[in-house]
């Protein structure tokens, strides 16, 4: 995988952590950590579409890596919307 490539995978997941996690609600941090709930969100999305049997949608290729956006934004709005409700202040009524 060459430099571009991988700037490029990480353009992707950036972009879709970060519409994970405006689905969400909860913005959990920057540009790097976009990027992180971006590849996390794609693990969880591509086992959740795995274990119902659904198939993938809108598969990006990149030097035979593949990257699924559809449930990469799924699982990163998922994965952003457990991350907000654990770390969310509880307010003192």
């Amino acid at each position: 995988m060459t430099l571009v490539e991988f700037l490029l995978l990480l353009l992707i997941a950036g972009l879709a952590g970060a519409a994970g996690q405006s689905i969400a609600g909860y913005e959990l941090g920057g540009c790097l950590v976009s990027i992180v709930v971006g590849f996390v969100g794609a693990y969880i999305g591509m086992w959740l579409a795995r274990e119902l049997g659904l198939p993938e949608f809108l598969v990006i290729t990149i030097d035979r890596n593949t990257f699924p956006v559809i449930w990469s934004v799924i699982g990163s709005a998922l994965f952003a919307l457990t991350v907000g409700m654990i770390t969310r202040r509880r307010t003192l009524a």
